[in-house]
């Protein structure tokens, strides 16, 4: 847990709000106590978003990364969602097993928040994988997908969502649009990728009148975007 911002979609970050709310540190990154071996425990197959509270590919984590792909080894049963804003960093951190096509129950993905973030799909589309995702979140502008066709291309999955936040104090929240939003999952179901849209944000869910504040509701979505399509069926998500 614990992370560096290092980019527009880092500004409200919620991990900074929850850990500011229990009195943490989230600028200190540390192994944590309690969740780091957790998958050993399960038995049962789960779907993982690894890392929830950090950046699995950050500099200072490169300590403990070598326990945590041996935990992931460990756990086939499991499927490992991976999302990173350090694509660059990927390659290097990959365990020397790797292999043409990855683990096959890992996944790897970037977050691209605005145009100015499109290159990080550049080094994931270079990284051999069972699934390569995109996280669209928080959407902060317009996206144009037409220079990045081929890492698009690529692409298995995309998950797509305004931001989320407050109208006061220091977690807020930044406009989003509807027509941002339906036109790129537009484009991406196009191109061939499957498409999740996990939440409208808060400023679509004020400015429409949602009755869910973050506009996470997919009933309270217009059809077009009632979209919450996977690349394969997986089990109730978990955060680690």
């Amino acid at each position: 847990m614990g992370c560096r911002k290092v980019s527009p979609g880092c500004k409200y970050c919620y991990m900074f709000r929850d850990m500011d709310k229990y009195g943490m540190q989230p600028r200190v990154v540390s192994r944590s106590k309690t969740r780091f071996d957790a998958p050993l425990k399960w038995k049962e197959p789960r779907t993982i978003f690894t890392c929830s509270w950090s950046d699995f590919f950050i500099e200072e984590a490169d300590q403990w990364r070598a326990d945590a792909w041996q935990i992931v080894k460990a756990t086939p049963q499991h499927t490992y969602q991976i999302l990173t804003k350090r694509p660059e960093r990927i390659e290097a951190c990959l365990p020397e097993d790797w292999g043409a096509g990855g683990y096959s129950h890992v996944w790897l993905g970037v977050t691209v928040e605005d145009n100015g973030r499109m290159h990080r799909l550049e080094p994931l589309s270079r990284i051999d994988c069972a699934v390569r995702f995109a996280s669209f979140e928080p959407l902060l502008e317009r996206i144009d997908v037409t220079p990045y066709a081929h890492p698009i291309r690529l692409l298995d999955w995309a998950i797509i969502g305004g931001e989320s936040g407050n109208d006061t104090g220091t977690y807020r929240y930044r406009e989003c649009s509807l027509d941002w939003l339906t036109e790129l999952a537009d484009e991406l179901k196009r191109r061939g990728v499957s498409v999740f849209v996990k939440q409208l944000g808060t400023h679509i869910a004020k400015q429409i009148g949602l009755k869910n504040r973050h506009g996470g509701d997919i009933a309270e979505f217009p059809k077009e975007l009632q979209l919450r399509s996977m690349p394969d069926r997986k089990d109730q998500l978990f955060s680690l």
